[in-house]
């Protein structure tokens, strides 16, 4: 009677798991995809490749600003329709004796002018022509005009902060550092999916072990049963084969949880849809790839980043310098504005009563007492400066040793997964013989489940060293913006984001 129910639970199992199974394969929707093709997706579709390009598109419009304000600009400027009617206190010139009288008028005027930022003195040249009207209906109706068919004004301070300049310096280095940066953002991309690849692979290759362990459990039992009623085994080794089983039952349960959860996170990863199942076309293959230090440096520092990062901080800490020095004491700025002008009360004769106009002024600031604010700010902004300069040091130093370590990590790379790769069919090799020898009575289900560990441990480990090894590459590929295996640089056809 015990061997009837216990036939049935292995059999009540066996069904429910082929019943899941089943139902999964009939809703999924399989794609066959390499390595190299889940990379490419995470980099198109992913939410965070959309993210990185998205701030990409922020730097190039604002690089694409820094030119426009260094290139002339056409500007069509009016004011219309100023209606006034109140009352308003006037002084009379003669006596200087105040009145109240009422302004009761209309104001018109259109300019257009072209205007220029001069880099070299930080100033701005502006050419143009203007048109007022003033229609005055109390305390009688009159209508004049005032025209300037040309004048042209320049204004700039002197000695004083030339922002022109300094965002000549750096506007470039900041969008050159925003492309650099943007492609690293995707090497961070295709190392991220490189890794969820790989864990699929390995609760994958877990899972497809548990399904055969499952089955040799099962078949194991029902030899066992035939042999317990031939009174050629005892009670006590049945009992431990039920429970192993019943132990590779539930093995197949988490296996297939976490294995359904890798795929999850990678298909949520590139962009794929929910019930889909990845099927991986594996390439255990790992290239040959060994890496000289020095090269690396200097391809990283060439291609990356990080030197531009540098310099570009070197670079805002002398312009917060320059700039705390032109706010501190005298400081002095010249307007001047020449051109033609002519008022009459009819458009024609504005035209025909031009003037010569020049003005020019120059405007002085002179601290008397300031108790060292500006000397101060002066100051800070060089201790900034000071303190910046140190920090990008330090960094240079800790980023030589972080690109050693990575180096020195790939290098042993290849040599562990050949390591782990013989271990692996040794232990394969070992869990067959153990398998038949169990068959046979020789060995315990004790050393059988020692044997089967050890096994999946050593499977575990090749897979988890291949997926390091290819971690590792991507990793030296976001530092150097190299491919060593085709031995190309990284570049991206950033016109085609730009549409």
């Amino acid at each position: 009677m015990k061997k009837h129910n216990n036939s049935k639970v292995i059999a009540a199992l066996v069904g429910v798991l082929m019943t899941c199974s089943g139902a999964q394969a009939q809703t999924v929707d399989e794609r066959i995809l390499t390595m190299d093709d889940v990379v490419r997706l995470a980099q198109e579709k992913s939410i965070l490749g959309m993210s990185y390009r998205n701030q990409y598109l922020s730097s190039y419009w604002s690089f694409r600003t820094f030119k426009a304000e260094n290139r002339p600009a056409l500007m069509l400027s009016s004011n219309l329709l100023n209606f006034n009617r109140s009352v308003s206190e006037v002084t009379k010139f003669e006596t200087g004796e105040k009145a109240y009288r009422t302004n009761y008028s209309m104001t018109n005027d259109v300019t257009l002018s072209i205007s220029q930022n001069i880099g070299l003195t930080g100033g701005t040249l502006v050419f143009g022509t203007s048109l007022n009207r003033l229609d005055q209906y109390d305390p009688n109706r009159s209508t004049s005009y005032y025209a300037q068919p040309l004048f042209l004004s320049y204004s700039q301070s002197l000695w004083g902060f030339n922002r022109f300049k300094w965002n000549k310096k750096i506007e470039p280095l900041n969008y050159e550092y925003a492309k650099r940066l943007y492609i690293e953002n995707m090497e961070q991309v295709a190392q991220t999916a490189v890794r969820y690849f790989w864990d699929y692979a390995s609760a994958k290759a877990s899972y497809e072990r548990a399904i055969t362990s499952f089955d040799e459990s099962k078949r194991l039992y029902q030899t066992a049963l035939t042999r317990f009623d031939m009174g050629t085994i005892d009670r006590e080794k049945l009992l431990q084969l039920e429970l192993s089983v019943l132990k590779d039952s539930l093995s197949l349960n988490t296996t297939q949880l976490q294995m359904r959860t890798a795929l999850n996170q990678l298909c949520s990863f590139i962009g794929a849809p929910e019930n889909a199942t990845i099927l991986l076309n594996i390439n255990y293959t790992v290239p040959v790839v060994a890496l000289n230090y020095e090269e690396v440096l200097t391809r990283a520092l060439a291609n990356s980043s990080f030197e531009m990062n540098q310099t570009i901080q070197e670079l805002q800490a002398d312009e917060n310098v320059a700039q705390a020095k032109s706010n501190r004491g005298f400081s002095a700025s010249v307007n001047a504005r020449f051109g033609m002008s002519g008022t009459a009360a009819t458009f024609d004769e504005s035209f025909a009563t031009l003037q010569d106009q020049e003005v020019v002024g120059i405007s002085l600031t002179i601290p008397i007492v300031d108790w060292g604010l500006g000397k101060g700010h002066v100051k800070m902004a060089k201790a900034q400066s000071e303190r910046t300069h140190s920090e990008l040091e330090q960094k240079m130093v800790d980023f030589r040793q972080d690109l050693f370590t990575q180096v020195t990590e790939f290098n042993n790379q290849y040599s562990q997964c050949e390591i782990s790769r013989r271990a692996a069919e040794i232990a394969n090799e070992s869990y067959n013989i153990a398998l038949k020898n169990f068959g046979a009575g020789t060995i315990s289900v004790t050393d059988m489940n020692q044997i089967r560990t050890e096994r999946d441990n050593a499977v575990n480990t090749y897979i988890s060293n291949i997926g390091n090894f290819w971690n590792s590459y991507f990793g030296i590929r976001k530092a150097t913006l190299f491919d060593y295996l085709s031995g190309t640089d990284i570049n991206i056809e950033f016109d085609k984001l730009q549409e």
